[in-house]
C-alpha cells in the first residue's frame, strides 16, 4: 500500500513540476521524487 501512495504522490508532483513538453523531464522528476519519498520513509 505504501508503494501505491508513494507512486501517486511522486506522479502528482512530477505532473505539476514537469510542465509538459516531451515528458522526459517529468520522468526524471518522478524518479527523483520516488527516491526521496522512499529515503525519508514518508509512506510507511
Amino acid at each position: 500500500m505504501s508503494k501505491i501512495l508513494r507512486g501517486l504522490a511522486a506522479g502528482y508532483g512530477a505532473k505539476k513540476l514537469g510542465g509538459g513538453g516531451c515528458g522526459c523531464g517529468t520522468i526524471v522528476i518522478f524518479i527523483i521524487l520516488w527516491l526521496v519519498l522512499g529515503h525519508f520513509g514518508i509512506f510507511k
